[in-house]
């Protein structure tokens, strides 16, 4: 549920007095601002380790082209028939090959596992804030945009989006390299194509309009502060 939908009800008809709403509002407005602080970083490092992901796919893709074609090769009719073991080696060395590329993608998505709980932890410790603190804004100032300036609900809103975009996509991702198996090669060999896939599905620019969105409303709230102690 909306955290602004939850408390419509906890708020009362008389406003509150404003040297509350403004105590209030700059609290939510530092917490905004630490936030906005620590997103842009690990947004960063979400899209490098996303970048990193790409090279080991395609030499796995790579690699199950080899292990189809070397299971294709007449090994008991040929001069390789001298090596009865051969077949088997190459097949245990294509293995571990495999396994150590998985091993790579395995660390990509504990990277990407941290910063999705970063953000879902940074971002519910806003939520919870401004819980605490409805009862003194009001919900006429929660929902108050400016001619430039979102409001503090867009702002909370966008919060609860890059939670969301983080969330699903780093599931999707988590199960897309659980599916990867030798034991299915033609699977294996389209592994880049079904990655770009993914990507598409989740290419919108949901955190940097959120980034914008909440710099908007935190410079906003620093200006009005400034006016106010001048």
């Amino acid at each position: 549920m909306h955290p602004i939908t939850a408390q419509r009800g906890a708020m009362t008809e008389r406003p509150p007095p404003v040297r509350c709403v403004a105590m209030a509002m700059a609290a939510l407005a530092a917490a905004l601002r630490a936030w906005l602080a620590a997103a842009a970083p690990r947004d960063a490092a979400w899209r490098e380790a996303l970048a990193r992901c790409a090279p080991p796919l395609c030499s796995l893709a790579a690699l199950a082209a080899q292990m189809r074609a070397a299971k294709r090769l007449p090994w008991g009719s040929s001069a390789l028939g001298a090596f009865p073991d051969l077949a088997e080696r190459l097949w245990r060395k294509q293995r571990g090959a495999a396994e150590a590329l998985l091993e790579q993608l395995g660390s990509r998505r504990a990277e990407l596992r941290t910063v999705r709980d970063a953000v879902g932890a940074a971002g519910a410790a806003v939520v919870r804030l401004y819980e605490e603190r409805a009862a003194e804004l009001g919900l006429e100032v929660v929902l108050r945009r400016g001619p430039r300036c979102p409001s503090l609900a867009d702002a909370l809103e966008g919060l609860q989006d890059v939670e969301r975009y983080y969330r699903r996509l780093y599931l999707e991702i988590k199960l897309f390299l659980f599916r990867i198996s030798c034991d299915s090669l033609a699977d294996m060999e389209t592994l880049p194509q079904s990655w770009e896939r993914i990507l598409e599905r989740y290419k919108g620019h949901v955190v940097q309009d959120t980034l914008l969105k909440i710099s908007l409303f935190v410079d906003n709230q620093r200006e009005l502060c400034s006016s106010a102690g001048s």
